[in-house]
């Protein structure tokens, strides 16, 4: 069958769901192309799954770890349970989304899988072709196993297909400590699993070295982590062997996250008439999200720039919008750069974080080992670095490891986005005793080395004239 459109738009994620929305209220007609569509994959195999693997795991470190308050328990893990928990509200998650999909105008959804005839004409698995004024791609990522990792078979775990465990396994290698690697392996040795992390880098979860040790030193009192090396991989009747360094372990199951490519295989982006980088990724304009001069549009974990939910949706309503009013492209503005890791502490980077050594951009420090709140949790240990442009104390940029630090690093977040300098940020209300009263310290830790000092001092006393 022949569809002819305004806007297709590949892909029924995060990015591909706003950007079909967002081309049709520009008045387009539209079709959304994808193969299943089984909901986003924050919904079915990422944030939402994760999340409440998390929360199963700090109950159960709550009740082993309480003792320091004076109260002791074992608990008692029911690993079907909690897997079947997972499942059961991931996919009512996941059902959220397919419902708002079959509330799309009728002929809007085309099942399939698409390819490119031409800059825009589209072929699909099912034989159906499409015509389009413009197209959005939007396919979103998939995870990438390497090669060696492959021998082990049904005992090869990614974030796809982790939460399909029956049963938590005896032991986990975990293969990448980037973001999905940290949080799952964390989660699995809190709830009773022997773990271990392995990685060739010896980054953690994108930090820079000074808050990354310090994540390390808090992961390193509940599992290995063993950095800067490639282990081999040998199945065996018992488990799948990983030998480094002189040494080897077998473990149940491995968990290999090391990364998350752009989906964009089977596309025929040759076709497509665009320019592509030596990664095969189609070569686009971060603004406009649009490739080249082209009507085609790359938006999401597809173009592998900020492979995260909320800029997902953000992008793509510019690249619906843009699709749409083509050739009449319109640049967004950016917001701010938000990644946060919900290892337990938490870790996040926010805004743009200095090299090194940068003589304009000064830092403020606080170590929450000693910090109020954080003491009376018993969850003191974390670094909080705060980046400030040198000459106005106008705050540029954060990394942090710390409790709470999902809440600290929106605030920080919105006082960026905001263009707040430090002494602004410090002349707003901080409530004690509160984890947020750390930002204070680091925010006056910032002032004492500005060139010029910041109003952070200033009396609040009013004059009794004003």
């Amino acid at each position: 069958m022949q569809h002819d459109c305004d806007v297709a738009v590949i892909g029924a994620g995060t990015a591909g769901l706003s950007a079909e929305s967002h081309a049709r209220k520009h008045g387009a007609r539209t079709l959304l192309i994808d193969p299943d569509f089984k909901g986003t994959t924050c919904a079915h195999d990422g944030c939402m799954p994760s999340k409440l693997l998390i929360a199963a795991a700090d109950a159960a470190h709550g009740a082993r770890s309480a003792g320091f308050l004076g109260i002791h328990a074992e608990p008692r893990i029911d690993g079907p349970a909690v897997l079947a928990r997972v499942r059961r509200l991931r996919d009512d998650f996941a059902g959220g989304v397919r419902k708002s999909i079959a509330r799309l105008p009728e002929g809007v959804t085309l099942k399939g899988r698409a390819a490119f005839a031409g800059p825009g004409e589209l072929v699909l698995d099912t034989g159906d072709r499409v015509t389009a004024r413009a197209v959005v791609i939007a396919t979103g990522s998939a995870p990438f196993v390497p090669p060696p990792y492959r021998v082990a078979g049904d005992r090869l775990l990614t974030n796809e297909n982790v939460f399909e465990l029956e049963d938590l396994p005896e032991s986990l290698g975990v293969i990448g400590a980037g973001i999905i690697g940290l949080e799952l392996a964390q989660a699995f040795a809190r709830l009773g699993v022997r773990v271990a992390v392995f990685d060739a880098a010896t980054a953690y979860a994108g930090l820079p070295d000074a808050t990354g040790s310090v994540l390390r030193e808090a992961l390193e009192r509940e599992f290995p982590l063993h950095m800067g090396v490639k282990p081999e991989v040998t199945l065996e009747a018992s488990g799948v062997r990983l030998a480094w360094e002189g040494r080897s372990d077998i473990f149940d199951k491995i968990l290999v996250a090391t990364g998350r490519p752009p989906n964009l295989k089977g596309l025929d982006l040759e076709k497509a008439g665009v320019a592509v980088s030596s990664k095969g990724v189609p070569l686009f304009d971060p603004d406009t999200l649009q490739c080249g001069d082209s009507p085609i549009f790359i938006a999401g974990d597809a173009n592998g720039a900020r492979p995260l939910l909320h800029e997902a949706s953000a992008e793509g309503t510019i690249a619906g919008r843009n699709a749409a009013l083509y050739p009449e492209v319109a640049s967004r503005r950016q917001k701010v750069a938000l990644a946060v890791t919900f290892t337990r502490p938490d870790c996040a980077t926010v805004g743009a974080l200095p090299e090194d050594g940068d003589p304009d951009i000064v830092t403020g420090t606080v170590d929450y080992a000693d910090q109020g709140r954080a003491r009376t949790m018993g969850e003191a240990h974390g670094l909080l670095r705060i980046h400030a442009r040198r000459t106005d104390g106008r705050l540029t940029g954060a990394d942090l490891v710390a409790p709470g630090g999902e809440h600290l690093a929106h605030l920080l977040a919105w006082a960026i986005e905001c263009g707040m300098s430090a002494g602004q940020v410090l002349e707003m209300p901080f409530y004690h005793p509160t984890l947020e009263e750390g930002l204070r310290s680091a925010l006056r830790d910032v002032c004492r080395q500005l060139s010029e000092p910041a109003p952070w001092h200033r009396s609040t006393l009013r004059d009794p004239g004003d």
